[in-house]
C-alpha cells in the first residue's frame, strides 16, 4: 500500500507542481552560475547507494560534506539558495526519487555517502533495511538540530512503529513544519 501511495502521489505532484519546479529552475540559472539540479550521491535501502536529486541551493565549489560540517555554511549558499532551502523547496526534485523506488515521501532522510557514523549507526539498529523518505519522524522532531544519536533513536522509533496513519501523520507535521520554517539553519 505505501509504494502505491508514494507512485500516486508522485505523479500527482509532478503534474501540479510542474510550473513551480520550471520557474524555480529559471530562477537558479538566472542568479548562479552551473546545473539547475545538484546531485548527491546517498545510502538507500541496504546501504546502497542512490543519485538523489535536489535544486542547487549551493555554489559549485562547496565540499560535498553535510552543511552542518561545513565552517561557513551561508558562504557557499546562492543568492536563490537560501530561500529555496528555508521553504524545503529545494527538495522537490526528489518526487522523482520516490516515483522511481529510491525514496519514500517518508522514512529516514538518506544519509550522504560520507556519512560513515550515521550509516553505521543506522546498520547496527536495523533501520538500513527502510526505504529512505523525503521527510521522517527524525525530520519532524528537530531536522538540522538533531544530534546523530539522537537522529538514530528516532528512526528506530520509526521503524517499530511505521503504519500507513503513522506516516500521515509525519506528513501533516511536515508540511505545518514547513509552512512555519520549522528546524532549518541554512
Amino acid at each position: 500500500m505505501k509504494r502505491l501511495f508514494d507512485v500516486i502521489i508522485s505523479i500527482l505532484l509532478l503534474i501540479l507542481l510542474s510550473i513551480p519546479m520550471l520557474v524555480i529552475s529559471i530562477l537558479i540559472k538566472l542568479t548562479s552560475r552551473g546545473p539547475v539540479l545538484y546531485w548527491s550521491d546517498r545510502v538507500g535501502k541496504n546501504n546502497a547507494i542512490f543519485r538523489m536529486p535536489k535544486f542547487r541551493s549551493m555554489r559549485t565549489d562547496t565540499p560535498p560534506v553535510a552543511t552542518h560540517l561545513l565552517a561557513d555554511p551561508d558562504r557557499y549558499v546562492t543568492t536563490i539558495g537560501s530561500f529555496i532551502r528555508k521553504t524545503s523547496l529545494d527538495e522537490l526534485p526528489q518526487i522523482f526519487s520516490v516515483l522511481k523506488g529510491d525514496m519514500s515521501f517518508v522514512g529516514p532522510r538518506p544519509a550522504l555517502f560520507n556519512q560513515d557514523d550515521l550509516v553505521e549507526l543506522r546498520t547496527s539498529k536495523g533501520i538500513h533495511t527502510l526505504v529512505p523518505g523525503i521527510t521522517g519522524w527524525a525530520q519532524i522532531n528537530g531536522r538540522d538540530e538533531l544530534p546523530i544519536p539522537v537522529k538514530v533513536d528516532y528512526d528506530l522509533y520509526y521503524l517499530k512503529n511505521r503504519s500507513f496513519i503513522f506516516d500521515l501523520k509525519i506528513l501533516m507535521l511536515t508540511l505545518s513544519n514547513v509552512i512555519a520554517g520549522k528546524g532549518v539553519k541554512h
